[in-house]
């Protein structure tokens, strides 16, 4: 007997397989057979969506939350960036490479 390697699936599979669960149109074996996906791997899935079927009608609407950005930081960043673009328009304007006119 060879052993099978292991698999990646995607989440919008997984998500199919899980939704076919929910259905109960099909027996596991049937789902087992059609996505070529254990029954307890099936079933893993399935118990995932109903948690997360919580998210998405609770407060937030399963929006991810927003990032939180350091304005610090990016203003350091825009700075630090102007300061080397002008040191380089001089320099280059020095050696005559880049034109006066602007």
């Amino acid at each position: 007997m060879t052993k099978r390697t292991r698999r990646n699936h995607t989440l919008a599979f997984k998500a199919k397989v899980a939704l076919a669960a929910l259905k109960d149109e099909k027996m596991l074996g049937d789902l087992m057979q059609q996505f070529d996906v254990h029954t307890n791997q099936i079933t893993a899935w399935k118990a995932q969506l109903l948690e997360g079927a919580v998210g998405v009608f609770g407060p937030g609407g399963g929006e991810a939350p927003a990032p939180v950005v350091d304005l610090k930081l990016l203003h350091a960043k825009i700075g630090e960036l102007a300061l080397g673009n002008d040191f380089l328009e001089g320099a280059l304007t020095n050696t005559a490479l880049l034109s006066a006119k602007r």
